[in-house]
């Protein structure tokens, strides 16, 4: 597909997502060897203002955190302050779980590739607690919580009390499982700050940062009010029945959590960002990186979901239509993040919207996607069917929850007719059988990329746990077990 052919057909995908699911506004950019291919704003920063989007737009990248905060680590064991496969207690003597067997095994590899076995924790919500408190459009993260009675969790130190003080059952020895754990990447910020010498921020401002000329990058609020060109936030709201896309500017923030999402950045900063493993660390004069650490970041560690893996604070689908896809995606309130990259063809890119909860890697991936020369539509995942007898399917039958306050925290699984009826944070999704104890699932009524949910089972072959969103979520009647 010509150039031309291919952003216009991007373009046109990218306005049916926006309308689809009425964004405010999202920036997109794509580059191939440091050019650049795409740098386009749909709608607006500030709707009720006019102000439109660019690539040089402010917006929350959520999760997109956690490669910075990976290179971070790299970063310090290149300095010999430490290495990833010190225990985190080496660092954090604090740190303890309730299975004192598990406490010493975890490493720092495992923080990294979320295989340490520490279950999803409410830890996230109480964290942000004094800002859920500022924020009118809170209440339907928060309804029927009360959050003067939540403990602060407002440090490293009492996030490592929470954790300790907490029953934490992990979800098996460290290195078997995956399971996303924002309080892992929480943590490595706190073992950067002793290694490092200094406050994670000042230490990702000093060795990344700065030298990549990401001007328009920082986790500090008041830096952000001095910025010219900064997203308004907006989330929906029910009126009468009808959910409507409001305005809702208070960001939600966390020190203690900072390392795990809070980096605030633009679509030309993170291109600038996504050379350092374009170039094997390098950017112009600044070696960021060695190129040994960055394969090791680009390495496939553990599976996530089907054919694709966790490196370091990235993702890896090794065999995307004969290339290496890697991405990583963000999302809090107001925040829906994704970056991408191709490393056989130089190319990279970067989405980012200021609406939760919509596709913006979907967005991005169309661009991508023309860059590599496929359809626009090409999809992450394949959709692949599966049949099973109907005594297969009711062993899948309960609810599956974790004590993460999130709407990927319960899901639901039953039958009628016969046919799979899957919920996820009480919305009905549309599934089917995908594989050996494996479904894909997306919204009803939704036109996006299917989801994967796989169905675990212990020793004796009984269903006991779900991989959904990229979280183990245990059954609840298993929850006593030990």
């Amino acid at each position: 597909m010509a150039g031309r052919q291919w952003r216009a057909a991007v373009d046109e995908h990218a306005r049916a997502i926006v309308e689809r699911h009425r964004i405010p506004g999202v920036a997109v950019g794509v580059s191939r060897r440091g050019r650049r291919l795409l740098g386009k704003g749909y709608g607006h920063r500030d709707r009720e203002a006019g102000h439109e989007v660019t690539e040089n737009t402010v917006f929350g990248i959520g999760s997109v955190t956690k490669s910075f905060t990976a290179m971070a680590v790299l970063q310090l064991e290149e300095d010999g302050k430490l290495s990833v496969h010190d225990p985190v207690r080496k660092h954090l003597p604090e740190f303890k779980v309730a299975d004192p067997r598990g406490t010493d095994r975890i490493t720092i590899h495992h923080f990294l590739t979320h295989t340490s076995g520490l279950p999803p924790l409410p830890t996230l919500m109480y964290a942000m607690v004094e800002s859920l408190k500022r924020d009118p459009s809170a209440g339907a993260f928060t309804r029927g919580t009360d959050l003067d009675k939540f403990p602060p969790v407002n440090t490293y130190q009492q996030l490592l009390d929470f954790i300790a003080s907490a029953d934490v059952r992990l979800l098996g020895p460290p290195g078997l499982y995956f399971s996303y754990s924002n309080d892992a990447y929480a943590l490595l910020g706190a073992i950067i700050e002793r290694a490092g010498g200094r406050p994670y921020e000042e230490f990702l401002r000093e060795r990344i940062l700065g030298p990549l000329g990401m001007t328009s990058s920082t986790f500090d609020l008041d830096v952000l009010e001095e910025l010219p060109d900064v997203a308004v936030l907006y989330a929906p709201r029910e009126e009468a029945g009808n959910e409507e896309i409001v305005r809702a500017p208070v960001w939600w923030e966390s020190r203690a959590m900072a390392a795990a999402g809070f980096l605030k950045s633009t679509v030309a900063d993170l291109l600038r960002y996504l050379e350092v493993y374009r170039n094997g660390g390098r950017v112009g004069k600044e070696r960021i990186l060695s190129p040994a650490s960055v394969a090791r970041m680009l390495t496939p560690y553990v599976e996530c979901q089907p054919g694709a893996y966790y490196g370091y604070g990235l993702v890896v689908q090794p065999s995307y239509h004969g290339y290496s896809l890697v991405e990583h995606g963000g999302g809090i309130k107001g925040v829906s993040a994704y970056v991408s990259f191709v490393p056989e063809r130089g190319v990279t890119g970067a989405a980012l919207a200021n609406l939760a909860g919509v596709p913006s890697g979907q967005l991005l991936l169309a661009a991508i996607n023309g860059a590599l020369g496929l359809p626009v539509t090409t999809p992450r995942q394949p959709r692949r069917e599966y049949t099973y007898p109907l005594s297969v399917l009711e062993e899948y039958v309960g609810a599956y929850s974790s004590q993460e306050v999130a709407a990927l925290s319960r899901l639901t699984f039953g039958l009628e007719d016969g046919k799979p009826v899957m919920t996820m944070g009480g919305k009905p999704l549309k599934a089917w059988p995908a594989g050996p104890d494996l479904f894909q699932a997306v919204l009803k009524h939704d036109q996006d990329e299917p989801g994967s949910f796989r169905f675990l089972r212990d020793t004796e072959g009984r269903v006991y746990a779900v991989s959904a969103g990229f979280r183990i979520l245990r059954r609840e009647e298993e929850k006593g077990r030990g």
